[in-house]
């Protein structure tokens, strides 16, 4: 069975076929600056790659329609199509970032769960929602009658107990709008904690582990037993460790004191802890990890500070986490900075030797490295893991529709 992975953003399509017998990405792109008028800087295109060819085009994608007619038309082409018409495609599985408390598993698209999702969810991730949301839309009208599977990125995140997700304020709340933390990655936390159970040779119903998601958005889960027992994203991606753009954590009578004496409103103080913070904020020239590093080894002080930064709040939340789980097998790192900079990942855990956590310094000159990464002695085994998302929607998306 073929299934089709989709990952809209506002302005972007991301997709693979994936082929669910073996696991193989039969074809894979993305298209990109939907919405943007052709000629000017930025025009909209299409990456494909599939049947042994990789192609770039620009043309028109005033919306995700359009987009979707161009995946479409480049899927079942003659020449480098990857398969011959739609009725081979079982399933089109979504991600989703975040539902809600109205959502806690993956569920096939009907009339009733388009309707609440549309109307009660958006806001729970009002930069990430829309954009599902038109990508659904434009599924039903550029691929009919092909089963629509939502997959959550908070389901992994729903084993956390009530003292790790609820938060210190009115409890009517909570009761009244699901104010709590809800997590994000979690089909990243989920793929390395199943693979980091196949690495260790233990069953992944028992394996505790810290698994560390850095990316330019990123994210720390503590598991217990295979479940997740508490992670460092909250009610928003916002909340947890300093990304690329975004602050993390923060006193939240930050705030009212900047707005009143900037003269800002909440919506510009939000657009700026999303993206104008962080590590971009802290260096003031750039939230690229690897611009970061370029200017950290020229000599710049700022991007020095920024990199600090991140490795700190990574360390803390490590160890709290170690506190949470008590015995430790491994840590993981995966995403777009734990799989590219083992001297960024080495920082994250210096001053952790006590604990027997120990880096194998042979893959500091590794641009790309995966596997062991810890010493031979370290008590704690760490793992570079290239995480993959996409499969773990692929196997809701097959679930639901067998």
């Amino acid at each position: 069975m073929k299934i089709l992975v989709v990952n809209c953003g506002s302005s972007s399509l991301k997709f693979q076929l994936i082929d669910m017998d073996n696991e193989e990405v039969l074809a894979k792109g993305k298209c990109d600056r939907i919405g943007a008028s052709e000629g000017e800087i930025g025009s909209p295109f299409i990456e494909y790659k599939g049947n042994g060819a990789k192609i770039k085009e620009e043309l028109p994608l005033p919306e995700h329609v359009a987009a979707f007619r161009a995946v479409v038309r480049y899927l079942t082409d003659e020449k480098v199509g990857a398969v011959k018409d739609l009725s081979e495609v079982s399933a089109i599985g979504h991600r989703v970032v975040n539902a809600g408390p109205f959502f806690k598993e993956s569920t096939l698209v009907t009339p009733d769960v388009l309707e609440r999702f549309k109307t009660k969810s958006i806001p729970y991730a009002p930069l990430h929602n829309p954009a599902a949301l038109q990508g659904i839309n434009a599924c039903f009208e550029t691929m009919e009658g092909i089963p629509q599977v939502l997959v959550f990125d908070t389901t992994f995140h729903q084993t956390m107990p009530e003292k790790a997700y609820m938060y210190g304020v009115p409890y009517d709340w909570y009761e009244k709008y699901g104010i709590r933390r809800y997590g994000a990655h979690g089909m990243s936390h989920q793929f390395v904690t199943e693979e980091a159970a196949r690495l260790l040779g233990k069953d992944v119903n028992e394996v505790n582990m810290i698994s560390c998601h850095l990316g330019n958005g990123s994210s720390i889960t503590a598991v217990k037993n295979g479940k997740c027992v508490d992670t460092s994203m909250g009610f928003t991606p916002l909340e947890g460790l300093v990304m690329g753009t975004r602050s993390g954590d923060l006193d939240p009578a930050i705030l009212e004191f900047v707005m009143e004496r900037e003269n800002m409103d909440i919506h510009e103080m939000l657009n700026t802890l999303n993206k104008k913070s962080g590590l971009l904020a802290l260096s003031g020239k750039t939230g690229d990890i690897r611009d970061l590093r370029m200017l950290r080894d020229e000599g710049d002080e700022r991007a020095a500070m920024a990199l600090d930064v991140l490795a700190y709040r990574v360390r803390k939340y490590v160890g709290a986490y170690l506190a949470v789980l008590g015995h430790v097998d491994c840590i993981t790192f995966e995403g777009g900075i734990g799989e590219h900079n083992p001297d960024v990942v080495k920082a994250c855990i210096e001053g952790l030797e006590e604990f027997g956590i120990k880096y194998d310094d042979s893959h500091m000159g590794d641009e790309m490295y995966e596997g062991v990464v810890s010493t031979e002695d370290s008590k704690v085994k760490m793992f570079v893991i290239a995480t993959n998302e996409e499969i773990i929607i692929a196997k809701e998306a097959l679930r639901l529709v067998k």
